[in-house]
């Protein structure tokens, strides 16, 4: 496997971690927040920074050349916990197979005012059915 090679290019702001780490068939996804890495910027509302958080993930996945039907684990962060109920809607458009498993919590406060956060684990060999294969 190569190694994530799309790093600098998906982000302009360049933090103090990668946007994703390999090890072995599992890929690891920082979290990703609500900030389209063309512009630079943060729409309000959760809505479009669930899309957006979203979309940053799917960026990195697809560099990888995997889909999110290779995503098995997702953890999202939100600042008000009663976002989720449209967090779901948005999320749910991401996986038209098998949803992965999913933690989702609410914290005190996110970077640059951000609503959501979201990171991600994927995994290479996983058959269509979304069940990954050993």
């Amino acid at each position: 496997m190569a190694a994530f090679s799309t790093q600098d290019q998906l982000n302009k702001v360049s933090p103090p971690y990668a946007k994703a780490r390999r090890a072995g068939e599992f890929l690891y996804v920082s979290g990703q927040l609500p900030i389209d890495n063309v512009t630079g910027k943060m729409e309000p509302g959760i809505s479009l920074q669930a899309h957006q958080s979203m979309k940053n993930i799917m960026q990195i996945i697809e560099a990888e050349g995997l889909t999110s039907d290779n995503i098995i684990k997702v953890t999202i962060y939100l600042t008000d916990i009663n976002h989720l109920t449209q967090v779901n809607e948005v999320y749910k458009s991401y996986f038209p197979g098998q949803l992965p498993a999913r933690v989702a919590l609410q914290v005190a406060a996110l970077p640059g005012g951000s609503l959501i956060e979201i990171d991600a684990v994927a995994y290479e060999s996983v058959v269509k059915n979304g069940t990954p294969s050993c």
